[in-house]
Formats: structure tokens, C-alpha cells, sequence
């Protein structure tokens, strides 16, 4: 299928790079089972089946699925009837005015997570009426939505990781569920988040317990499989070890060059790297490994079989969603970031329908000279003078002095900035920043954006009256080095390791720590699950009682609150520095 993107696909193999780096593509060993590969072994597996029900996510290439396994089944010598699930989809117009409430009418940017369960999308009497062919040897159900059939047959799911459904989407290739034309990009990436995921997560969710086989079908007509009881044992092993998620790339407006220099196996020709999802779960995928060979499924599958293992006392609070995430802003010879801030927790709630807000910290990993961070307004700033500012630039089209606003602090390694809701704030160029932040990741309300237009050369939107909705204008003057600026403290230490707390702000929920430590340290997660990166050394071993791994600077890893207490062995003979951060107690 077509796909707009510099980035390759992942492999089938795992192809080894320099071992002592950072790895594209970190696996987790499948557990009860085997990987395989293409449409041929899976058509043996299921040649024995009177009813085949081929279900999952938005984006898959259903016409390559059902056409091949058709073709194979015949083959075989066997009567094969064939119903596309799509045939009971009520009509486009009808699902364009159910999903339409959540779209946010005019809005560039937002709507709102809708409640709407996928059977609504279709009539049910179709569904009863045409799919089984009695005379038939086997009967193939295929399309997002084909487990909705009241009929009992094996139940075989394909998973998409959301950067190639991304992907795919830039190409126009795929369309929103019931839709027959691809919306712009934008609009559809929009809907994807609103609509589209929402009610696919939680059908998935549904689905989980009775997957027979769940299929990674992001490789055009290479399909990798496994079973579905390998598959959950290998997520219950995860939830009592350790996981790192699939990380994935993207350039932007302001992009760097720092991680293009540090992480081998990164496209040299992409024009620069912005963003890193380390760990943004909503987006990021699990990687499997049997023998080399790669198979990935969505990161909230592990949330929806062994959640409570994974958060532990969070669980409570959270559910299926896990709270923190890790990214990198890459602003090496780049530019800065907008000038932006993040909705306040009930405004994200009652405009958005999200549990909780984006709370950010910029943890600096690297910085030049020159480095610096745009944090909180300069002493005695009123909203009113601010927002005309503001609103002249975009009319006129005319620069905004930035810092006779907004404060412009030194940005040093190791640095920490606290951003919690309402806070103005950017970065700088010449930063790599860690992101340690609330899960939720899309709500920047932009007020200022330095004139630039996006990479397809079109005017990037802004969002001055949220943005202004949301602002707090007490964190100006000497406030913001006080409390936005995180001052470290060792708390404990040993003969050859330190604790250092990072305190972040009241209104975050989580917390930061930083490990310092020349041979190895043990650390009790207490019952919270930590997530961690190695943020100077070359390596650490995490040694987690029942197994090991190793993991390389600058890659981020988490221990599941099942887990318990934990190793790390440093791997170099310089001290190694670990940040950790996990849900504070009180916020459980």
C-alpha cells in the first residue's frame, strides 16, 4: 500500500546495527509460541476452519487480505465464500452525522473522544442476513468490524501501528471508517484521534481475551503472525519484567539534526528530526521477536491485558491509560518551538474529553553554548496587552519581541524546567530536550510561531484564544525561577551511588529522580511503575530478578510496578546518570 514518509518500513529480520546504540527496534521475546510470516502459512493454519472471522484496525489493506487468502483457500482446492463486512456499513451519509459531534465543526486542530461504540457504524440486520454460505468449505468475514457478526469462527486480528496508518493516511491511501474519499491529512489525522481510535481501542479491548490469531500487516503482502495465547502470555511476561516501546521519528518545522547524529540507522536524507515518540503510548507500538523475525501490535494491548500489573497503585486513577510519557524535541541547528501553552485539567475535560491535562517538564539532555528556554512572562505582563500583541502579529503579519513577554532562561545539561498547565513556554534552539510529561500530547494551544510555515509550505495554525483561555499570569518575574525551575536535592547515597530528586511542580502528578552511580545501584519501585532513560553513560544492565536486559543512552525503558525492585549495572567505566520518573502517591 502507498505511504508518504522518509522512513522505512521495519524489517522482517531484525538487522543488527552497531549493538552498542541506540535501538530503532527494541524487542521483547514472544513467549508460548512462534512468529510466522505470510499469507501462505497463514492459510494453512486456517484451512481447517468452517468460519473465518478477519477483523481489525482502521488502515489495514483489507482488499490485499481478503483477495490473497481467497486466492489461497481456492488453491487448495477448497469452496471459499467471501463477505466484505464493509457491505454492512449503514450509509456514508448517515455515519458523517453520527461521528460529526466529535469533530469540533470548524476547528483546525480539535474535537472531542467520542462515546460511540463500533457496532453503531452498522446495520445489523445485514450482517445477519448475507455472510455465512452454508455450502461453502470456508467462509472468510473480513473488515474492521467483522467480530460484530453474531457467528461463531476463529477470530483472526490485524493490528497497525499508528505511524504507518499515518503513513498511509499522508498518501491518501486509506480513509476513515465508513468514509469512501480521504479527508486532507490534517482532518483526518483529527478524526483518526477523536473518532476513529477511540472506538476501535475499545472494541479491541473487547477482543483481546478471543484472538486466535493477531497479525502485524503493516508490510504489504508479508504479514507476520502469531497466535493470540502467545501473544497474551507475552504480555503478561512483559507486565512482571520490563517493555520499551517501538520509537518512531518525524521531522518538522523546527527539527534538529542531534538525533540523526546520535542514533544509527535514522534515514541521513530526511531534511531533520523534530520529534521522537519515545514513549507516547496512545501512538506507539510493542515489538515481538522470535528468531529475528519482528512482529509489532499496539502499546494499549498490554494496558487492557495486564494494566493493573503494569501501573500498580496507579491503576486506580488511570485505568487503561498509562500517564507518562517520554519524547524528544530536537532543536540541534534547528529553530525554536512555538511559543505555546497546555489546557487546564477541566478545560481539557470539558472541551477535549480527556481524563487529565498536559503537564510538561523539558528535561535538557544536551544543549549548545547557546542554548536557551523561552518559561513564563516577564514581571508585570497583563493578559489584555498580551493578547494584542499577539493578535497584531498574526493580522500584520509582523514579528512579536518575543522576550519583552515572555522570559528567556540559560538552558544547561541536565537542566530541569517545569511547564504545568497554562504556562507559556518553548525551546530554544540548540536543544535536545526530554520531555517528561502528562500522557496527553496534541493540545498545544499555539500563540506565536515565529511567522514559518509548515514543511508543505502552508501557514501553521495558532490558537491565541485558547491559548489566552488558559494562560496563568501570575507565573511572571522572579515566580518563574522559583517554581518553574526544578532545584535538585540528594536525598540518599551510598559508597559509589547518590538518589538526586528533581521536584517538579505541585499540579504534576508525577515526580523526577536522577540516579548517579559508578558500578550499580538497586532501586524499590514501591509499588509504581518507573520509567527510565540513561542520560549519560554508554550503557546500563536493568537485572530484574528473573532476567536481564541491556539498554543504551539515550534509550527509554520501563518497569512495570509487578516487577518490583530492580537492578542497574552500569556497562561503562564512567558514572552512568539514570532519570526515573513514576505517578506521585498522592496523585493515585
Amino acid at each position: 500500500m502507498e505511504r508518504n514518509t522518509c522512513e522505512p518500513l521495519i524489517p522482517i529480520e531484525k538487522q543488527e546495527f552497531d549493538t552498542g546504540h541506540y535501538d530503532l527496534y527494541p524487542a521483547f521475546p514472544i513467549t508460548g509460541g512462534n512468529i510466522e510470516v505470510g499469507y501462505d502459512t497463514l492459510a494453512d493454519i486456517l484451512q481447517n476452519e468452517k468460519t473465518v472471522l478477519l477483523d481489525g484496525y482502521v488502515g489495514v489493506d483489507w482488499d490485499e487480505v481478503g483477495r490473497i487468502l481467497e486466492a489461497l483457500f481456492k488453491k487448495k482446492g477448497l469452496k471459499v465464500a467471501v463477505f466484505d463486512i464493509r457491505e454492512c456499513l449503514r450509509p456514508e451519509n448517515e455515519i458523517a452525522a453520527l461521528v460529526e459531534p466529535y469533530l469540533g465543526s470548524d476547528d483546525p486542530i480539535f474535537g472531542y473522544k467520542t462515546d460511540i461504540l463500533l457496532e453503531a457504524y452498522f446495520d445489523k440486520s445485514k450482517m445477519n442476513r448475507g455472510c455465512v454460505d452454508a455450502s461453502a468449505d470456508i467462509n472468510l468475514i473480513y473488515g474492521t468490524g467483522a467480530a460484530l457478526c453474531d457467528i461463531e469462527g476463529a477470530l483472526v486480528y490485524f493490528d497497525l501501528p499508528k505511524n504507518e496508518l499515518q503513513f498511509r493516511m499522508r498518501a491518501g491511501a486509506i480513509t476513515n471508517i465508513g468514509f469512501s474519499v480521504p479527508k486532507d491529512p490534517k482532518q483526518m489525522y483529527k478524526h483518526f484521534y477523536f473518532v476513529d481510535w477511540v472506538v476501535l481501542n475499545r472494541e479491541k479491548k473487547r477482543l483481546l481475551p478471543h484472538i486466535d490469531i493477531i497479525v502485524d500487516q503493516q508490510r504489504p503482502q508479508k504479514p507476520v503472525w502469531t497466535t493470540g495465547e502467545a501473544l497474551r502470555k507475552s504480555l503478561s511476561k512483559m507486565s512482571r519484567s520490563y517493555f520499551r516501546v517501538r520509537p518512531w521519528f518525524e521531522p518538522g518545522v523546527w527539527g534538529g539534526q542531534w538525533m540523526k547524529r546520535h542514533f544509527p540507522g535514522l534515514n541521513p536524507e530526511a531534511p531533520n528530526y523534530a520529534w521522537s515518540f519515545e514513549m507516547i503510548v496512545p501512538e506507539n507500538g510493542l515489538v515481538f521477536e522470535d528468531q529475528g523475525k519482528l512482529l509489532e501490535v499496539s502499546f494499549d494491548m498490554l494496558m487492557y491485558w495486564e494494566g493493573k500489573n503494569v501501573l500498580g497503585k496507579a491503576a486506580k486513577r488511570f485505568h487503561d491509560e498509562f500517564p507518562i510519557r517520554f519524547d524528544f524535541l530536537d532543536t540541534f541547528e534547528g529553530g525554536n518551538l512555538s511559543v505555546q501553552c497546555h489546557p487546564r485539567p477541566e478545560y481539557i475535560k470539558e472541551q477535549f474529553g480527556e481524563n487529565f491535562t498536559q503537564d510538561e517538564t523539558y528535561y535538557i539532555l544536551d544543549a549548545g553554548d547557546d542554548a536557551e528556554v523561552y518559561l513564563g512572562f516577564q514581571e508585570g505582563i497583563e493578559a489584555e496587552d498580551f493578547q494584542q500583541a499577539l493578535e497584531h502579529s498574526y493580522e500584520t503579519k509582523q514579528e512579536l519581541d518575543v522576550v519583552k513577554y515572555v522570559q528567556k532562561l540559560p538552558a544547561k545539561k541536565h537542566d530541569l524546567f517545569l511547564i504545568p498547565h497554562g504556562t507559556v513556554h518553548c525551546s530554544g534552539r540548540n536543544n535536545l530536550v526530554l520531555e517528561i510529561s502528562a500522557t496527553p500530547y496534541i493540545y498545544t494551544f499555539k500563540m506565536y510561531d515565529w511567522l514559518r510555515l509548515d514543511l508543505d509550505g502552508n501557514p501553521r495554525p495558532l490558537n491565541i484564544k485558547r491559548a489566552m483561555e488558559n494562560l496563568n499570569f501570575d507565573r511572571q518575574g522572579q515566580t518563574v525561577e522559583n517554581t518553574l525551575v526544578s532545584k535538585p536535592e540528594v536525598i540518599s547515597w551510598g559508597a559509589e551511588w547518590q538518589k538526586v530528586h528533581l521536584p517538579t511542580h505541585p499540579d504534576h502528578f508525577y515526580d523526577i529522580y536522577r540516579y548517579e552511580f559508578d558500578r550499580e545501584v538497586i532501586i524499590e519501585n514501591l509499588g509504581q511503575c518507573h520509567v527510565l532513560m540513561l542520560i549519560e553513560g554508554t550503557a546500563v544492565v536493568l537485572d530484574f530478578g528473573e532476567g536481564s536486559q541491556t539498554f543504551h543512552y539515550a534509550e527509554t525503558f520501563a518497569v512495570p510496578a509487578a516487577t518490583g525492585s530492580y537492578k542497574l549495572v552500569n556497562k561503562d567505566k564512567s558514572k552512568a546518570k539514570v532519570v526515573v520518573s513514576y505517578v506521585k502517591d498522592e496523585a493515585c
